[in-house]
């Protein structure tokens, strides 16, 4: 459920109860639609990549996703293009392997990904693994 809290800000609240502050105001108190949407997309590929590289037995130690999206010029604004940038580390952790989970999560198993009307473009480093001091 979404519910209007004033003007362009909104709660919106899952079946669990979990709430995420939804703005169009400024100052802003929480991310707009069109950003959630790509941190949904994130998360989402995130989770897959994750657990295959765990699957994998290369499990990552450092792990993040960015990603930027480029919007039509006219109404309704919608995404055209999304970069999804995957950028991991760990001992063992092998390009192909990363590239593979990737390409997988993609392709065939993060529903955010497949649900999205905008060409999707991965992009995956791998950083040197180094043990902290």
């Amino acid at each position: 459920m979404v519910y209007n809290l004033v003007g362009h800000r909104f709660l919106g609240v899952n079946e669990q109860g979990d709430k995420v502050m939804i703005d169009g105001d400024q100052p802003a108190t929480g991310p707009r639609p069109m950003e959630l949407l790509l941190m949904a997309l994130g998360a989402c590929t995130a989770y897959d990549v994750v657990d295959i590289m765990k699957k994998k037995q290369q499990p990552l130690a450092r792990y993040r996703v960015e990603v930027e999206g480029v919007r039509a010029e006219t109404h309704p604004r919608r995404y055209t293009h999304i970069t999804v940038t995957h950028i991991a580390s760990g001992p063992g952790v092998t390009l192909e392997a990363l590239e593979r989970a990737v390409h997988l999560s993609h392709t065939k198993y993060c529903s955010v990904s497949a649900s999205l009307n905008a060409e999707i473009t991965t992009r995956v480093v791998l950083e040197p693994w180094e043990e902290e001091a």
